[in-house]
């Protein structure tokens, strides 16, 4: 045989026409690799109804098995290669044609429309596939937040109950109408605007929903989008939604859900651009590309593996620590002086402190809650108290930073922070900056007489029981 006609035989449409005799083995190989390949894109794509597309693959290739055994004689020779050659190339090249116009259909027509569009199936623990009739409400209020992927986060908060609109946008960074070109560059951040019903959802909640689905704990980016763009922040725009995300951090960081502490960048809001038209509710325009996006990051493992045993936070009890005082009227000072003692009567309503390493609760280290002497509401938890050596009973943080106020007192040889309970305006004590620092290095030196101690069996009893899980 001639070398030229050695490379006919030997070139590509010659070796797959052959493998029809030579080794029908390597068909049912074949097939097997494509079914595992749709088994795992299955997998991938369409979540819990995975098996519908397993079934189908292994259908077909059982259908081509049969078809196969039923075949009449092929080109089984090389002698019937040499002469048929032409023919051969042909029925390759017809039969990658219709393979790969076979498979677009059957996963862009059958599956995709048919699947998804009608609702037939889908994973709807991801993706929403009805679309939900708008929500109207009387009083509406928006929120800002940043977590990561603008995509994920819209679809993720559009499950929320009371959210009425979500739009990706842009917000944070430097200049005028950022586009997806140029908005890192400026340091724009991708962000989300909600717009919520507040009687049917709080800003707490919406908070929640935000560290629930994504990592909180990266200061660098987002799974493997990264870059400060990504980067996860809250943008409050009052005084009151920044202590209600403060709160639910530090319940979160305190029930150490995450084995790294939480990075969300608390920011007063900024004005928010809204991002390209093809950017809106892109899982709903482009379901399999989102799906196949959201899992290869490894967003939804993560959640699953912080949150799939369902960590326990009552947002209730955070947003709503003060609401058992806030109609509080503080009595008169003759009614005081009859209910309080002498020296508490002279601490918390006259300034006064009372003597170091002689009081009640400097040494004190049961479990349990401190509150207001004068109308009990919730100030510190045993578990952020500590020995200073001062003297004073001392913690390292209140229960939640609006639990108390603070107000600058200008001495002559220097100045402090007096402490005084938000609805009672009792004097409690100073705070100082040396405190612990690794607990946040604040020391929050209080007068015993100002507080009154329930240990933690008690605490169910008088009314605190909402507390002992934070114990």
């Amino acid at each position: 045989m001639k070398f030229k006609d050695s490379l006919k035989i030997s070139s590509i449409p010659v070796v797959l026409a052959s493998l029809c005799c030579l080794s029908p083995i390597i068909l049912v190989l074949l097939g097997i690799s494509t079914v595992s390949f749709a088994s795992s894109f299955a997998d991938t794509l369409y979540g819990d109804y995975k098996w519908y597309f397993r079934i189908a693959g292994l259908l077909a290739l059982i259908i081509s098995l049969i078809i196969y055994l039923r075949r009449k004689k092929g080109i089984c020779t090389i002698d019937d290669v040499k002469r048929r050659r032409n023919e051969v190339i042909n029925i390759v090249a017809i039969s990658i044609i219709a393979g790969v116009v076979g498979y677009i259909i059957f996963l862009y027509v059958i599956l995709h429309f048919a699947g998804v569009f009608l609702g037939l199936w889908g994973n709807n623990k991801q993706i929403p596939i009805t679309i939900t009739p708008p929500v109207t409400a009387s009083f509406t209020r928006t929120a800002m937040f940043g977590n990561g992927c603008f995509w994920c986060a819209e679809a993720d908060m559009e499950k929320v109950e009371g959210i009425i609109s979500v739009v990706s946008g842009y917000s944070g960074g430097t200049g005028v109408n950022p586009n997806y070109e140029n908005y890192a560059k400026a340091n724009f951040r991708e962000v989300v605007e909600v717009t919520y019903d507040p009687d049917r959802v709080s800003y707490g909640k919406l908070f929640l929903e935000l560290i629930k689905h994504g990592d909180p704990t990266d200061a660098g980016g987002s799974f493997y989008d990264r870059g400060p763009e990504y980067a996860p922040a809250i943008y409050y725009e009052n005084e009151a939604e920044k202590m209600t995300a403060l709160d639910i951090i530090e319940v979160i960081e305190a029930k150490k859900i995450y084995d790294k502490p939480l990075a969300i960048a608390v920011l007063p809001r900024e004005k928010f651009y809204p991002a390209e038209e093809y950017h809106q509710d892109y899982y709903k325009k482009n379901p399999v590309k989102y799906r196949y996006y959201r899992t290869a990051s490894g967003r939804d493992a993560f959640i699953e593996k912080y949150w799939g045993g369902n960590p326990q936070i009552n947002i209730n009890l955070i947003e709503n620590m003060n609401n058992n005082w806030k109609n509080y009227k503080r009595p008169s000072d003759e009614e005081l002086q009859k209910t309080l003692t002498s020296l508490q009567y002279e601490v918390t309503q006259k300034s006064g402190t009372e003597r170091a390493f002689d009081n009640e609760y400097d040494k004190n280290k049961n479990a349990g809650i401190y509150i207001d002497i004068v109308s009990g509401e919730p100030l510190f938890l045993s578990i952020d108290k500590y020995d200073s050596g001062t003297g004073w009973p001392s913690f390292v943080k209140p229960i939640s930073p609006d639990m108390v106020t603070l107000y600058p007192e200008s001495r002559i040889f220097g100045s402090r922070t007096e402490v005084k309970s938000r609805h009672a305006d009792s004097h409690l004590g100073h705070v100082f900056d040396d405190g612990p620092a690794d607990r946040g290095g604040k020391r929050y030196c209080m007068n015993s007489a100002a507080l009154r101690f329930i240990p933690k069996d008690k605490m169910a009893e008088e009314g605190y029981g909402d507390y002992v899980k934070f114990l």
